[in-house]
């Protein structure tokens, strides 16, 4: 009985399919036209003719158009060094005004030192090195290695914490200060004239003046002798990388 049902569902399928089929559209394949596309385009761009591109010329900018609109910078003057700034005002003021042309006062309202370009002024980095200039002054540096701010473009400034590289506290953060300055400054002296950099120690802030190779090796030693390195070790590692980048250069 089985095998005489089987033949009759084969042609039952067999029916089904070829109506389905005759019911079913064939569609074009996507594939062949973006071929097609593909092979049209680059034979119209090897047939088109190369054209030779010149470079564009822009007529000078004048000064007006280039400075824009007046710019001002405030730096402000924490109490301990108004006595200072005012004792070596007119070191600050005369480079600011004469050699970069801008305009400085100081603020007893606001107690801010600012500094606005003008008419004269020239230079677009001008109010930059301006800034810098008294900001090194304010954090502690001397005038003349701050003016270096203003005369050299190469120069950067530099601060970080003593608890930055070290979370220290109480006799323990001291005398990581100490170690930093050294007997009567000497090991600070000593790492400021190997590096060419000028560092100042303000409580637990470290800033330091200086190129950006020689602020590097500065501020190793200095991380050196923070974690505990003995001043004798960090003076012999400075001077093998001293000695490796002057040969290089």
């Amino acid at each position: 009985m089985d095998i005489e049902k089987t033949p009759t569902v084969a042609a039952e399928v067999t029916g089904e399919s070829k109506d389905g089929a005759e019911a079913f559209t064939k569609v074009k394949s996507k594939k062949k036209n973006q071929k097609r596309k593909r092979e049209q385009d680059g034979v119209d761009m090897d047939t088109e003719e190369s054209v030779a591109i010149k470079r564009p010329q822009f007529p000078p900018i004048s000064g007006d158009k280039l400075r824009g609109p007046d710019e001002m910078r405030k730096i402000p003057v924490p109490a301990h060094r108004y006595t200072p700034l005012k004792e070596n005002w007119l070191k600050i003021f005369t480079p600011i005004v004469e050699n970069l042309q801008l305009q400085v006062r100081f603020n007893l309202k606001t107690r801010n030192v600012e500094i606005k370009t003008c008419k004269e002024t020239q230079e677009i980095s001008a109010l930059t090195k301006a800034a810098d200039f008294v900001k090194a002054f304010i954090l502690g540096f001397q005038v003349e290695d701050a003016m270096a701010l203003i005369r050299l473009d190469e120069l950067f400034l530099e601060s970080f914490d003593v608890t930055d590289v070290k979370p220290l506290k109480g006799d323990h953060l001291s005398r990581a200060i100490g170690r930093i300055a050294g007997k009567g400054g000497k090991t600070k002296f000593t790492i400021e004239n190997v590096t060419k950099t000028r560092i100042v120690l303000a409580e637990t802030k470290i800033h330091i003046l200086g190129s950006f190779q020689n602020i590097k090796m500065a501020r190793t030693a200095i991380c050196n002798l923070i974690l505990g390195s003995p001043p004798s070790k960090v003076y012999g590692n400075i001077r093998a990388v001293a000695s490796r980048t002057a040969e290089r250069f």
